[in-house]
């Protein structure tokens, strides 16, 4: 087990590089760009986007003055024309775009094995800070979400086994697929209109994770609050999210229900319950289980965007998207450095927890 640990740790870093390399060509070659923002900003063509802190708003107020007075610019920038030639140099320099892409590549990578993410262009606060502030949201809707799930799922996936065929398997098989069916977000606005305030009922917050002054609340207010704030963004997201794994469970369960073992168990007497939970449970679960820190991950980056947006939860998710629609580059690539590496940390940690769960699994044996 240890040589295949290592390996996959090893295996990591191509893996990483790849992801990195590919994001990073495809926006060398995406339209606009910090730069381009900036000048969009001067020419009075994007008042909404935030401003430039720090040396950029010094760049900015120079870059206005050259405009009355500077010729036209042969700068490759759209919105350049009219633009002193060195303020746009001061602007590349500003944020690294006056270096050879490889070279900002290659300094990308060495900075990030340092998990060195620098600042945010449009913010004046580092990356990391950035991720601090947004991730007790991001954490509360993944693992409420997969909990919630799994307590749901697994029960349900069990008791369907069993009644394999019966009109009880059938009408949970239909509400099951259609809650997989309905969107999440849909779902969401319609748990607002009913429960928010929409046109019904007045009965849950709309906005954020907690109400205001929550730190000056007493403890057992402070949990009631938090609970009160996340039950409608935590319900849109389970909703769909159980109905995978309750078939895992179910057809993973019928599977090893079939087997010779499960035949022997009952022939020497065995109790139903005895068969089911002393001998079936273990292995049958083995799937389940092992999928959990994936599912977890896949809930806390991948399923949150849209709920965060309409329940106004500033997590990692909306700060992503905000990041991509600006062109805030260093968090852009945080981001999915940090995302990556957890997913194939997560990867690992599954297959161990196979082995963990099931001795008899040799991943170093099959690797060989």
């Amino acid at each position: 087990m240890a040589a295949y640990l290592i390996r996959r740790l090893l295996l990591m870093i191509p893996t990483i590089f790849g992801i990195m390399l590919i994001s990073f060509v495809i926006v060398q070659f995406a339209p606009g760009g910090p730069v381009e923002r900036v000048l969009a900003q001067l020419q009075g063509q994007n008042t909404t986007m935030s401003r430039v802190t720090g040396g950029g708003g010094d760049l900015a107020g120079r870059g206005g003055t050259a405009q009355a007075g500077g010729g036209e610019s042969n700068s490759r920038y759209r919105g350049a024309q009219g633009l002193d030639p060195a303020f746009i140099k001061r602007l590349e320099q500003q944020f690294g775009f006056d270096k050879p892409a490889p070279e900002r590549f290659l300094k990308m990578l060495w900075d990030y094995a340092r998990f060195d993410f620098g600042k945010s262009y449009f913010r004046d606060v580092s990356v990391l800070q950035l991720i601090r502030e947004k991730l007790p949201v991001s954490i509360s809707l993944g693992l409420w979400m997969t909990l919630i799930s799994y307590a749901i799922s697994i029960p349900l996936g069990i008791r369907k086994a069993v009644r394999d065929g019966s009109p009880f398997d059938v009408w949970t098989s239909g509400v099951v697929i259609v809650g997989y069916a309905i969107p999440g977000f849909l779902f969401a606005i319609l748990l607002i209109v009913l429960f928010a305030g929409g046109s019904f009922w007045q009965i849950f917050p709309l906005r954020g994770l907690t109400s205001e002054g929550w730190s000056t609340f007493p403890l057992w207010h402070k949990v009631t609050d938090y609970l009160w704030h996340i039950t409608l963004p935590i319900i849109a997201m389970a909703i769909g999210a159980f109905a995978t794994s309750t078939l895992l469970t179910k057809n993973s369960f019928l599977d090893e229900i079939r087997k010779q073992y499960v035949l022997t168990a009952r022939m020497k007497g065995l109790s139903e319950r005895q068969v089911l939970y002393g001998h079936v449970f273990r292995n049958a679960m083995l799937i389940v289980v092992a999928g959990f820190p994936g599912a977890f991950i896949s809930a806390f980056f991948a399923g949150s965007l849209l709920i965060e947006t309409i329940f106004s939860l500033d997590g990692l998710g909306l700060l992503s998207f905000e990041s991509i629609v600006n062109r805030d580059y260093p968090v852009v690539f945080a981001n999915l450095y940090i995302f990556s590496l957890l997913g194939l940390v997560v990867n690992l940690i599954s297959d161990l927890t196979y082995s963990w769960i099931d001795p008899r699994i040799d991943f170093e044996a099959r690797a060989a």
